[in-house]
């Protein structure tokens, strides 16, 4: 309806133009010279008015749209066409505006979120050949010490080592760990983790970069923690009751006369006190275990007669249990190892497994070995009822156990055995298995 208005204007503009261009006409075939003249200067006029009034309307419908194009939303729209001819156009331009608002809005916050994670990030985008710098974060441009430059070949300069790696592989997938030189320092070694995501018409890479050392202090802090949380709970529950009767005690002697009842409580917070410190006693003996283990005898040993000796062992309590033995080590392979610490683990790993099959049925434990890559790998198996998701980060962790009567050393003493020889203990679990791999070299 609006179009219509423009379309009627014109229209009478160019018919009265006409009219009048005919009226000259007949001036002139009148000889009515200067009457003609002055018609036709007027006909000029009007046709000089509809040219900047059309052309007004193009340009300001061109350069709205161009604006559009470039998502220059800075000007301002005039009030007067806010409303009338430009009405629909007025709108499109207010509700792109606004989305480009929101959009920039957005891509602030997720430059703020990347600025705030402690892992190096670089995108790169690539709409035709060469890749862009898309964002780089505050952590890369300063653990990398390189200034946020807006090209690949220019990061080239000042990470040859990295950039080298990345377009070997021709900007795939990859994760692996990677040594970089970052200016006159030492080489370093990070993580190194990357993606590749398409669009309709761009494609982007992530790189993501970690210090290895960062993330093993992170995992020993968190480590340390986890252990005086322990520690700490241990030592409450024994000094607490100590503390308690110990104050109890104070103030039965206090009194002037001891009554026989006196004397019966007197005995039984001695002999609780007595009970508590031999706890504590055992927990110190248990971490001095930890703490002090032994550098291994290493003598070469054959991996039969190494099982054949912790099985002599464990046979009687794995029949007594009714728990099914399948031993599938047959290897004529001897390996260096401290075999008392060895037999240690072992024994540790299939105590693990009977407690775990205890609420079990049918009760499974498989014993088998492989070789991989130069590596040795004993794989001991059982059908228990695995390890549960919240506990599998504190498996190894010194004095954490689910037992009642378990010292919480076991798996941590195993895996500190192992390291010393160079390997290292691992576990896989799902529903209906629980494997622990011991790996040595």
């Amino acid at each position: 309806m609006k179009n219509w208005k423009f379309y009627n204007a014109l229209f009478v503009r160019v018919l009265f133009i006409m009219i009048l261009f005919f009226f000259c006409v007949f001036l002139i075939y009148n000889m009515f010279y200067y009457n003609a003249l002055v018609v036709g200067i007027f006909v000029v006029m009007l046709l000089s008015e509809m040219y900047f009034y059309v052309k007004n309307r193009l340009l300001f419908y061109d350069r709205t749209l161009l604006s559009i194009l470039k998502n220059d939303f800075s000007s301002n729209f005039p009030e007067e066409n806010k409303k009338g001819h430009f009405e629909n156009l007025y709108l499109l331009y207010e509700t792109l505006k606004v989305q480009q608002q929101e959009q920039t809005s957005k891509e602030l916050v997720y430059k703020s979120i990347l600025n705030s994670i402690d892992t190096a990030t670089l995108i790169l985008e690539r709409e035709n050949e060469d890749w862009d710098i898309f964002l780089m974060n505050d952590c890369f441009s300063t653990l990398f010490k390189v200034p946020k430059v807006s090209q690949w070949k220019y990061l080239k300069n000042y990470l040859p080592s990295l950039c080298s790696e990345i377009e070997t592989v021709g900007f795939t997938e990859l994760k692996s760990a990677i040594s970089i030189k970052i200016e006159e320092q030492d080489l370093q070694t990070f993580m190194l983790q990357t993606s590749l995501t398409k669009t309709y018409n761009k494609e982007y890479f992530i790189i993501l970069l970690d210090s290895i050392q960062r993330v093993i202090e992170k995992k020993e802090k968190e480590a340390w923690i986890n252990l005086m949380k322990i520690i700490s709970h241990e030592l409450m529950n024994s000094l607490t009751p100590i503390r308690a009767l110990s104050q109890n005690l104070l103030q039965i002697v206090d009194q002037e006369k001891l009554e026989e009842d006196d004397f019966d409580d007197i005995k039984s917070s001695i002999s609780t006190i007595i009970n508590r410190s031999d706890h504590l006693q055992v927990f110190v003996e248990n971490y001095r275990k930890l703490a002090m283990l032994p550098t291994p005898n290493k003598q070469m040993t054959p991996i039969n007669g190494l099982f054949e000796d912790c099985l002599r062992i464990m046979n009687p309590i794995l029949k007594a249990e009714g728990i099914e033995l399948m031993n599938e080590i047959n290897s004529s392979r001897s390996i260096l190892i401290d075999k008392n610490q060895m037999e240690q683990v072992i024994i540790n790993l299939i105590t693990n497994s009977i407690h775990a099959l205890k609420d079990k049925t049918e009760k499974k434990l498989i014993l088998s070995s492989y070789t991989e890559n130069n590596r040795f790998f004993i794989t001991l198996s059982d059908n228990g009822k695995g390890i549960d998701p919240e506990i599998r980060d504190k498996v190894f962790l010194p004095f954490f156990t689910t037992r009642k009567d378990g010292a919480g050393i076991g798996l941590t003493l195993s895996k500190n055995i192992i390291e010393a020889h160079g390997g290292y203990l691992s576990y896989q679990t799902d529903e209906d298995k629980t494997s622990f791999v011991i790996c040595l070299i």
